[in-house]
């Protein structure tokens, strides 16, 4: 399904870049990696959660006596006996909680699907059945659920400090200045994220302290949560999640089942395990918020952009003010002097939406990669020469210089191994027999963000290496690369080093989201192990009885676990007999990684997005034969799971553009689709050979270990790619995903 990535090989004692196998990958395949709803715990007890049969209105009674006679019943939980919440702080007031509203606290409905009930048993089977006893009146109001019919209703939200609408230089005089005009909308649908594993919470107390087994990205998120929604001190909360089963940015927020959990196991006083169904997992814990959005392009008629606008609406729920921010990417794609981007919110009797793979880059990049492409072909230009005349050789957004960019080099590595030379530009002009075949690319990019950490790192006598940092272990590869890091700092070899995470007990991290968490703990790690192999070599630069006494410590060097001098390499000796001869078990030193507020350059990855389909023009089948990416991300860290990012990144983009739909009864505000039966995504029939490469980039600015991320650039630009070459292929341009056989025919 993949084919290598291009990158030259790395010098042979490098850790870093190789692309080694996952260090967790036989804990995984053997089963001996525990999820978060694995947790052995002794005696533990099952919650059940209810969800509400009506998207708006009131509970105006509940009959729970049934369900409490059912066998093995322990506890129930509703509005009527929860005790009084503290509030949560979100993720817009500097906190984690993903809803501004607490659950079980009254008795309004805002939604279909939310928590009304928590029924805890000694068995799963036996709180399923109570949970079906317990019988729930409503008074049922006319729920909010088309976001075209409440536009009027619609209001400003800013954005990642960005206001609700933002205009550079003058993009009404761009536009009237235009020979080429380009006016339309384009809109992308509600979806989920679909992880493998759903959400899973272990709660235990023990007194007055709490153990959380919680599948989440962002472990201390989860501990801040927790402590100010029960009203007790941090440290008495411990958060643990050494493994998640996909998250997509779905398990970046606390949710409020999570709590639950912990109110139930208080209230039963034994551990409880809450795990969501996959239908709840449609209404409980967010999704990505339909987009409507208007592109206007004006350009020369030789394809210099003179204005671009770019502005719609989106979904939130009727409490909170999620914003899916699809003009982000748009600020500082393309130099254009003339710019107006908008943002507007529309309250639905919805779930609160939330981060999705690439947030605001993923659909926005849709709309705005699209239009580009309805460009090019007003202007009779090459889509790659259209951007290639449109390139941003600065941030246009902030006038900072790039701290590197390599998107020309993605556009020409990624057209050359794609094959884009053979394109034939005329719309159904390509064929394979019978079918229809078109070739579309789209740009691609994602910011560098970072925030800070701090790692641990201890040299043992046994001449290992021990490094700790709460980060998390998604399947991306996280354990993996800070094990190739340490490795490389330290000088030792990679199977010496046992990194550990997933722990509040452990350093503190960041939230593992935005494609930041190998620039953030990554940095971290580097500067712990860094820092106890200084005072390792400090050790032997002060003893006279070792052979390296006195040498200075520029001329020190450490590779395969033995420290020498440059100068006479044979003159030198092992992590594990300096240990030994000073009689320590261990050395250790930590490390915080802060971050500058001072921004001299503007960071971000780019890349270049490539597909190939084939169209049943009968049937209005298409199928995706060929896709190619090429990016620009900085220094790669593992060549092996930095490839698997994009693959699945791009498999995810697919989905989007060819089958992912969230589908709503209007009339009810329910889900109908709620399930992988009939919400489709890509299985291995819909997905073709896929090759990703990376262009080599050096980049001293970004931080300390070189790495832009490349965890949510690989979506990015993806349905418009496969958009694009269904129009090439077809001759129709659809601007509504997904696009489905029934939109061609």
């Amino acid at each position: 399904m993949t084919q290598t990535v291009d990158k030259p090989s790395k010098a042979i004692n490098e850790a870093v870049g190789k692309p080694i196998d996952r260090v967790d990958g036989r804990l995984k395949v053997t089963g001996a990696a525990q999820y978060s709803a694995e947790i052995p715990v002794e005696n533990p007890a099952y919650a059940v959660t209810i969800g509400s049969k009506i998207a708006r209105g009131q509970i105006t009674s509940i009959d729970t006596r049934e369900a409490e006679k059912s066998p093995g019943v322990l506890g129930i939980l509703t509005h009527l006996n929860l005790p009084k919440l503290h509030p949560m702080p979100t993720f817009t007031g500097n906190g984690s909680a993903a809803e501004n509203r607490l659950p079980l606290q009254d008795e309004t409905i805002h939604h279909s699907g939310q928590h009304i009930a928590v029924v805890i048993a000694d068995t799963l089977e036996r709180a399923k059945y109570a949970a079906s006893l317990i019988g729930v009146d409503y008074t049922a109001e006319t729920p909010l659920t088309e976001m075209e019919k409440e536009r009027d209703r619609s209001f400003g939200k800013g954005y990642f400090g960005k206001p609700p609408e933002v205009i550079r230089g003058n993009p009404t005089e761009g536009l009237a200045k235009a020979e080429v005009r380009i006016e339309e909308t384009y809109t992308t649908p509600t979806e989920h994220h679909n992880p493998m594993e759903p959400h899973a919470t272990t709660a235990v107390w023990e007194g007055d302290r709490l153990t959380v087994y919680d599948a989440t990205q962002f472990n201390f998120g989860v501990q801040q949560a927790l402590a100010s929604v029960l009203g007790i001190p941090a440290e008495n909360v411990r958060v643990v999640c050494q493994f998640i089963g996909g998250a997509f940015g779905g398990k970046g927020m606390v949710w409020p089942h999570v709590p639950l959990a912990a109110i139930a196991a208080r209230q039963v006083k034994r551990p409880v395990k809450l795990v969501l169904t996959r239908e709840q997992m449609f209404t409980s814990v967010g999704h990505r918020a339909e987009t409507e959005q208007q592109v206007i392009l004006g350009a020369t008629r030789d394809g210099h952009l003179t204005a671009i606008v770019h502005k719609g609406i989106s979904h939130t729920s009727a409490f909170d003010d999620f914003v899916e921010p699809f003009t982000i990417a748009t600020h500082i794609m393309y130099a254009c002097p003339n710019l107006q981007a908008e943002q507007r919110l529309v309250r639905l009797n919805k779930g609160t939406p939330t981060f999705m793979r690439a947030p605001g880059e993923t659909p926005g990049m849709y709309a705005l990669e699209s239009a580009l492409d309805e460009l090019a072909y007003a202007v009779k230009l090459d889509p790659i020469e259209l951007r290639l005349r449109n390139h941003a050789d600065t941030d246009p957004d902030t006038n900072l210089p790039w701290s590197s960019k390599s998107l020309k080099e993605s556009y020409r590595l990624g057209a050359e191994k794609f094959g884009w030379s053979r394109r034939n530009p005329e719309p159904g002009s390509m064929r394979d027999g019978r079918y229809l075949i078109g070739m579309g690319m789209a740009s691609a990019t994602y910011p560098t963000l970072r925030m800070p950490a701090a790692a641990k790192a201890r040299i043992l006598q046994d001449g290992t290496a021990l490094v700790q940092s709460a980060s998390h272990e998604m399947g991306t590869g996280t354990a993996t690369i800070m094990t190739q890091i340490a490795a490389d700092a330290l000088g030792i070899p990679v199977e010496k080093v046992r990194f550990e995470l997933g722990d509040t007990k452990l350093p503190r991290a960041p939230v593992s989201g935005g494609s930041m968490t190998a620039a953030s703990v990554g940095t971290a790690v580097k500067g712990a192990t860094q820092a106890v192999r200084a005072k390792v070599l400090e050790l032997v630069r002060t003893d006279t009885r070792s052979p390296l006494h006195n040498i200075p410590e520029t001329d020190l060097a450490t590779a395969e676990g033995r420290i020498f001098a440059k100068s006479d390499p044979g003159k030198g000796e092992t992590y594990e007999a300096v240990l030994k001869r000073h009689n320590l078990q261990e050395v250790e030193e930590s490390f915080n990684a802060q971050v500058s507020q001072e921004k001299k350059f503007s960071s971000h990855a780019f890349g270049a997005q490539f597909a190939e389909v084939r169209v049943d023009p009968d049937f209005g089948e298409v199928r995706v034969t060929r896709f190619t990416g090429a990016y620009g991300v900085g220094r790669v860290l593992n060549l092996k799971t930095a490839r698997s990012q994009m693959i699945g990144g791009i498999v995810m983009g697919i989905g989007m553009a060819l089958l992912e739909e969230t589908i709503t009864d209007t009339l009810t505000g329910r889900i109908i689709n709620p399930n992988l039966a009939e919400y489709h995504v890509p299985v291995s029939a819909d997905i073709p050979a896929i090759e990703a490469y990376f262009v080599e980039e050096n980049d001293p600015h970004v931080n300390p270990i070189g790495a832009k991320g490349v965890g949510e650039i690989g979506i990015t630009g993806v349905a418009a790619a496969v958009a694009n070459a269904i129009y090439h292929a077809t001759g129709k341009r659809i601007r509504d995903l997904p696009i489905t056989p029934d939109k061609l025919l």
